[in-house]
């Protein structure tokens, strides 16, 4: 018993390696395959470089409103921040003084004009008797004489009329332009000083409100950045021609003012190492007031022909910018780049890439040179305004020669 005991454990022992040895290694996992990629031409179309820098709007006409002469202050005629038109009577003086001296400079002139026929008759006589030899030369010579002082006298009380309805009529302080008017800074009652810049009393301000200046100031690399343009023959002078800017306000998205530059100064400043421009805009819904900052926008040279990606699909490699095409094996190379402005939410790629290759614009942590990828062609994707704006800024601090 016990010897049949020792074979069946025997047996059952040897089938249960026999089973073991003859069981299965686990496999290898599978191979994984292309990494999915999305994938889009470049867009190649005519852009226009551009520039922005910050500005100031300022009125095109700005006039502090003092009186020619002086009086005490009578009447206000205008309402404070309200619209008023060139020739409108804004203060009125006390007329009466300067309407006495008019009245004696008049009184004056006509006795001078009666005492100017006197002599003239006297003169007439004298002329008539001398060649008859009925009167002295001298007499004639008096004659002559008193004629020519009342024709001085009579110069002079006229200059003296003209002098007397000057001052009358400056009792009434009209508006020397068109333009939005300011508050009264003096009260009816008060002495209303007249001379010199010191002492003049200012009453108020004007501005006109349409249309409006931007005064903005370029960086000198800038400044012969766009002059090589223009002896290249790649761009316009402001000088010769109409140069289109545009200008948006702190609130505003984007640029919605359209205006051209009028002016260019003839000297960089040496304290700032800046050129000052100056633009006009039309302002007829007065959006622009003086004094605001505001950002313009200014074509640097002609438009030409680019490619433009989307900024996501460009990359850093060790301070590098680079874009990821997607050769015809679906095979990942890496393209160093320079990078232009944005256009439309669309980076400009200057050099480093080719129509018609495909760029990769999503997953760039997922992709490196030499990979094999599955393409999935999508359409160009553009960047937000904001971001443009920003990101356009940093670029060209960064290219700044």
């Amino acid at each position: 018993m016990r010897y049949t005991s020792v074979i069946l454990f025997g047996s059952v022992f040897g089938c249960s390696l026999a089973l073991a040895g003859c069981a299965r290694a686990p496999a290898d996992p599978p191979a994984a395959g292309p990494i999915p990629v999305a994938v889009s031409y470049p867009i190649e179309r005519e852009v226009t470089d551009y520039a922005d820098f910050t500005a100031r709007t300022a009125a095109v006409d700005s006039v502090e409103v003092r009186s020619r002469v002086w009086g005490y202050l009578k009447k206000v005629n205008f309402t404070e921040g309200t619209l008023v038109k060139k020739g409108d009577v804004l203060f009125e003086l006390d007329p009466r003084p300067y309407q006495a001296d008019y009245d004696r400079s008049l009184a004056n002139l006509t006795e001078a004009k009666a005492h100017l026929a006197r002599t003239s008759a006297d003169f007439k006589r004298a002329e008539d008797l001398l060649p008859k030899n009925a009167i002295a030369q001298k007499d004639y010579d008096l004659a002559k004489g008193d004629r020519d002082e009342a024709g001085a006298l009579v110069k002079m009380a006229e200059a003296a009329v003209n002098t007397a309805t000057l001052n009358l009529s400056f009792t009434k302080i009209v508006a020397p332009i068109s333009g939005r008017i300011s508050r009264y800074l003096v009260t009816v009652g008060n002495l209303i000083q007249s001379g010199d810049q010191a002492n003049v009393t200012l009453l108020t301000t004007i501005v006109s409100v349409d249309p409006m200046y931007a005064y903005f100031d370029v960086d000198e690399g800038t400044v012969p950045r766009v002059r090589q343009l223009i002896r290249a023959g790649r761009g316009r002078s402001a000088r010769e021609a109409a140069i289109p800017v545009m200008l948006g306000l702190a609130n505003e998205e984007g640029f919605p003012h359209r205006g051209t530059i009028d002016f260019i100064d003839n000297q960089v400043n040496p304290k700032t190492g800046t050129l000052r421009l100056r633009a006009t805009f039309p302002n007829r819904g007065e959006t622009l007031l003086p004094g605001l900052f505001a950002r313009v926008r200014v074509p640097i040279g002609l438009s030409h022909r680019a490619l433009l990606v989307s900024d996501r699909a460009v990359d850093n490699d060790q301070g590098l910018k680079v874009l990821y095409v997607v050769n015809n094996k679906n095979q990942v190379v890496s393209h160093p780049i320079r990078v232009g402005l944005l256009h439309d939410g669309l980076r400009a790629i200057e050099d480093g890439l080719k129509p018609g290759e495909r760029v990769v614009i999503n997953g760039l942590q997922t992709v490196r040179s030499g990979i094999t990828v599955e393409p999935k062609l999508l359409e160009m994707p553009r960047s937000n305004a904001r971001s443009e704006d920003r990101r356009s800024r940093q670029i060209q601090v960064s290219q700044s020669p």
